[in-house]
């Protein structure tokens, strides 16, 4: 097809390309609207947080940001057990972002923060469709203690998938067991690349760069349309650490 092209009159060929310039420049907005982008996450600067704090740090070697829960929650933490503070929506939410169907990759390293409680796993992951008031949103996160635990049962409990407000891992784990949990090797504190691909009511986790995803979700609570913020999630008694987000259609 391009050597016939190529034979045309000068003529043809100079609308064929304003043509071209007029598409590429009408898909600018789509481009927009789907916020892809990079974030190194090199600051703390356009972040929107929620009962966490943040400090840009250089982590085993790379460049990134802290996030723990901030000194007012941890406070309050005191007077809770571990499945209340659980409720606590503790996120900082990336602004600008406006995220329904795509993929977002990210680096992520959890583990117990210093004198955290024994069901303490070092709590880490990503939050999606997060809605103004963060407390609605859906998220994949890894408990990176279990990941090589001896006990078999908390294996399987290594990758979550959560729906909040009305769907908490305790909720789905006493309703549906299994369905919404997966083994994945983790280790506490190391970088760990996770990858999810979201479409509609679908949604897949992926960890380490595997070809085939880690945990399967067929009926994504927020539905097939569902859209709203990105945010890096982490849940109580949790040191965590992040970097280059990548958000793509």
């Amino acid at each position: 097809m391009w050597n016939v092209a190529v034979d045309r009159p000068a003529n043809v060929t100079r609308l064929a390309r304003l043509a071209l310039v007029v598409t590429t420049v009408g898909l600018a907005p789509i481009v927009a609207r789907s916020q892809e982008g990079s974030y190194s996450l090199a600051t703390a600067q356009g972040l929107r947080l929620h009962d966490v704090k943040v400090e840009a740090v250089t982590y085993a070697g790379k460049r990134g940001v802290r996030v723990t829960i901030s000194d007012e929650a941890r406070r309050q933490d005191q007077q809770l057990t571990v499945n209340q503070q659980s409720q606590r929506e503790t996120m900082a939410v990336i602004e600008g972002t406006d995220f329904t169907n795509g993929v977002i990759e990210a680096e992520v390293a959890g583990e117990p923060a210093s004198g955290a409680g024994e069901g303490a796993r070092g709590f880490v992951g990503i939050a999606f469709r997060v809605q103004p008031d963060a407390k609605t949103y859906d998220a994949f996160y890894l408990r990176p203690t279990n990941g090589r635990a001896t006990d078999q049962v908390r294996r399987n409990h290594s990758a979550q998938y959560i729906s909040h407000p009305a769907w908490t891992w305790d909720r789905l784990r006493r309703e549906t067991p299994e369905r919404y949990e997966s083994y994945v090797d983790l280790v506490p504190g190391a970088w760990t690349r996770i990858r999810l691909e979201v479409r509609g009511d679908t949604a897949r986790l992926f960890v380490h760069g595997q070809e085939q995803p880690t945990l399967l979700v067929n009926d994504v609570k927020t539905g097939a349309q569902g859209r709203g913020a990105i945010a890096l999630w982490i849940g109580p008694g949790t040191v965590a650490h992040f970097r280059d987000v990548r958000v793509r259609r």
